[in-house]
């Protein structure tokens, strides 16, 4: 009786066993972040979508699928045409996730690897249908525009596959070698232009101050003359004495004069005109 009793407790105990290893094997784990969608053998992709925690589903029969719901980021380069005919190296940054109610749609027609089969391509699409619009110059100089008008249309069509582009940008424009080269032309053209425009504008500056300086001069000259000959001898006699009032002034510093001799010739005893 014992020994049955201890065989029956072990078949029990394997029993248990059994049961709890297909119970665990029936329970899976979707991460937060993270959704699941259930592809059943016999009916396909189920349409509901499995949110976060500890799930049931049939062995062998069901498989869950997980999916990032995450924004991820993902470089797409480009090589496009501007509208002047220049190439143009672009690349755009986006961050990315799928709509969560979207994902059985999206695993049915596209598969786990959505992304890699959508994002290049639509990212190449708008970029060479934008990129068109705009010339190499406008490309620069305008580029909140072109990004503005990229995120616009790329969110759009990405909308179409159930994708969010929570950020766009552009992070990379570069144009083929001639052009660069063309653009470094140009700029030193530019700068020697301005450089000789403003070596013409100095020149003549400089005329027009030499002919100003002519005329001041040559009306100083009439005036003078006009001077002399209305003051007459009155206007002689006053430079008289302001030269003879100078150079006496000299002579007082000079250590090796004390006194003027009245005899010696100097501007002091001058006529006080030319028939004295």
């Amino acid at each position: 009786m014992a020994a049955q009793f201890l065989t029956r407790i072990g078949q029990l105990g394997v029993g248990v066993a059994v049961v709890g290893g297909v119970v665990n094997s029936a329970l899976y784990n979707v991460d937060g972040g993270h959704r699941a969608v259930i592809f059943d053998r016999f009916t396909g992709v189920k349409n509901d979508v499995v949110g976060e925690g500890t799930h049931f589903y049939v062995p062998w029969v069901q498989r869950p699928i997980m999916f990032d719901i995450r924004s991820r980021p993902r470089n797409v380069p480009s090589i496009t045409g501007s509208k002047d005919l220049q190439n143009v190296n672009i690349t755009l940054r986006l961050l990315f996730r799928p709509v969560p109610d979207e994902l059985p749609n999206i695993y049915k027609t596209l598969g786990i690897d959505y992304d890699e089969r959508v994002l290049p391509s639509i990212t190449n699409e708008v970029l060479k249908a934008t990129v068109a619009q705009f010339d190499a110059g406008e490309l620069i100089t305008q580029r909140d525009i072109v990004s503005r008008k990229v995120s616009e249309a790329l969110t759009e069509r990405a909308g179409q596959f159930g994708i969010v582009l929570d950020d766009i940008s552009i992070t990379h424009l570069t144009f083929g070698k001639e052009f660069t080269q063309a653009v470094e032309l140009k700029q030193v053209a530019q700068q020697d232009a301005e450089r000789a425009r403003f070596l013409v504008e100095k020149a003549e500056q400089q005329k027009k101050a030499a002919v100003i300086s002519a005329e001041g001069d040559s009306q100083a000259a009439i005036m003078l003359a006009s001077a002399f000959k209305n003051a007459g001898e009155g206007l002689v006699e006053l430079r008289r004495i302001e030269a003879a009032e100078d150079i006496a002034y000299q002579l007082s510093k000079s250590r090796n004069v004390t006194y003027l001799p009245t005899g010696q010739s100097t501007l002091v005893n001058l006529p006080a005109s030319q028939n004295a």
